[in-house]
C-alpha cells in the first residue's frame, strides 16, 4: 500500500530480477482485504499472477489493450520476459475510469467549532484550501466522475454559501436545503424527502478523497447495498510498551510498541433514496447512527476500503494545514 501511494499510480509490477512475475493493483488489494485478508499477509496472496503484457514487437497494440481491458498500464517485455518499458493509459490520454453520474448531497450546516477562529468569519464549506474553498474542491472531485447535480444541506452562515455558489459560472447545479436547527450529520436528510429519486453520494463538507468514485458506485450496486461506507485503512504504532493486566493483578502480556491496523470512517457514503424517505422528521442523529440502525435491523450495509493517503480531512486546524501542504505537492 505504501508503494502504491509513493508511485502515485494504481498499479505495481512484481518483477524479481527484472522478469515480470505478477501485478498488484489497488483493486486487487481491495478485493483481498474484503475477502478477509490482513495487512500483515504477504503480497503474494493478493497479487495477480496472470498479468497482461506485450512483447516489444507488439508495442503498437498497447492503446487497444489498455482500452479493451480497462487497465491502467501494460508492461513491454523482451524475449526473456524482462520489462523494458511500461505504457500507461494516462500517457496516451486514455481515461478508463468508470463514470457515476448520480446526485451528490453535501452536509454543510455545521458550526465547524474545531476550526475556530476561521469559522467565526467563514462557514466551514467556504474555508479556502489553496485557491478554492473546500466545498468547491469536493465538487470538482465528483465532477471528474460525471456528477453534475449537487445539493447542500446548510445552516450556519448559509446565505454566504448560497451567495458564493450563486455567483459561479459552472457546468453543474447546486441546490440547497435549509436546516433551521442543527440536526446532526444524518438528521438533515429528512429535508430531502421527495427530492432524491436515485442512488446518491453523501459526504461531509470537510473531506477530500483521491478515490475512484465510479468504482465505488459500481461496487455499491454490485453488492446491492443499502448504504456503502467509504473507509480508510489506518496504520498506527503505539509509541509505548503496552501491558495487559491479568485477572489477579499480574501481567498477562507485554508488547513493545505494538502496531495497530484498522478501518476508519471517512465521512463519504453511497446511499439509496429509500434511506431519505425513512428518516424521522426533526430527528437529531448522526449518519453513523443511521447506519447502525439499519445494520441492527439486518439491512445490507457495506464497506469500500481505500488507502490512508487517499483520505484528507480538514476537520481540525492541524489537519487543515496537512491538506493544504498535500494539495500544493500535487500541483
Amino acid at each position: 500500500m505504501k508503494k502504491l501511494d509513493e508511485t502515485g499510480q494504481r498499479i505495481l509490477f512484481i518483477a524479481p530480477g527484472g522478469k515480470l512475475q505478477a501485478v498488484l493493483t489497488d483493486g486487487d488489494l481491495r478485493k483481498f482485504l474484503l475477502r478477509g485478508g490482513t495487512l500483515t499477509a504477504p503480497v503474494s496472496q493478493a497479487a495477480n499472477y496472470h498479468p497482461k503484457s506485450l512483447t516489444v514487437s507488439e508495442r503498437g497494440r498497447a492503446r487497444k489493450m489498455l482500452k479493451d481491458c480497462g487497465i491502467d498500464a501494460v508492461p513491454i517485455l523482451d524475449l526473456k520476459g524482462s520489462i523494458t518499458d511500461i505504457v500507461f493509459a494516462h500517457g496516451l490520454d486514455i481515461d478508463n475510469r468508470k463514470q457515476a453520474p448520480i446526485p451528490v448531497v453535501i452536509m454543510a450546516g455545521g458550526l465547524g467549532t474545531r476550526l475556530y477562529p476561521y469559522t467565526k468569519i467563514l462557514p466551514k464549506p467556504l474555508i479556502p484550501v489553496g485557491e478554492h474553498p473546500i466545498a468547491e474542491l469536493i465538487i470538482d472531485r465528483f465532477r471528474d466522475f460525471g456528477c453534475r447535480q449537487f445539493t447542500m444541506i446548510v445552516n450556519y452562515k448559509k446565505n454566504m454559501i448560497k451567495s458564493y455558489f450563486g455567483d459561479l459560472e459552472t457546468d453543474y447545479t447546486v441546490d440547497f436545503a435549509d436546516e433551521e436547527v442543527f440536526m446532526g450529520t444524518g438528521g438533515g436528510l429528512c429535508l430531502l424527502k421527495g427530492r432524491m429519486n436515485s442512488t446518491f453520494f453523501f459526504t461531509n463538507c470537510d473531506v477530500l478523497l483521491d478515490a475512484d468514485f465510479g468504482d465505488i458506485y459500481a461496487y455499491h450496486k454490485r453488492q446491492d447495498n443499502l448504504i456503502t461506507m467509504v473507509c480508510a485503512f489506518k496504520h498506527y504504532t503505539v509509541p509505548y510498551g503496552v501491558v495487559e493486566l491479568g485477572p489477579d493483578g499480574g501481567i498477562a502480556a507485554m508488547k513493545e510498541k505494538p502496531e495497530l491496523n484498522f478501518l476508519t470512517n471517512t465521512g463519504v457514503y453511497v446511499v439509496e433514496p429509500r434511506v431519505v424517505e425513512e428518516m424521522n422528521d426533526g430527528e437529531k442523529i448522526g449518519f453513523p447512527d443511521v447506519i447502525e440502525r439499519y445494520r441492527a435491523a439486518g439491512e445490507k450495509v457495506g464497506v469500500y476500503p481505500i488507502s490512508e493517503s487517499s483520505w484528507m480531512d480538514m476537520g481540525q486546524m492541524e489537519e487543515l494545514e496537512k491538506m493544504r501542504r498535500k494539495l500544493e505537492e500535487q500541483t
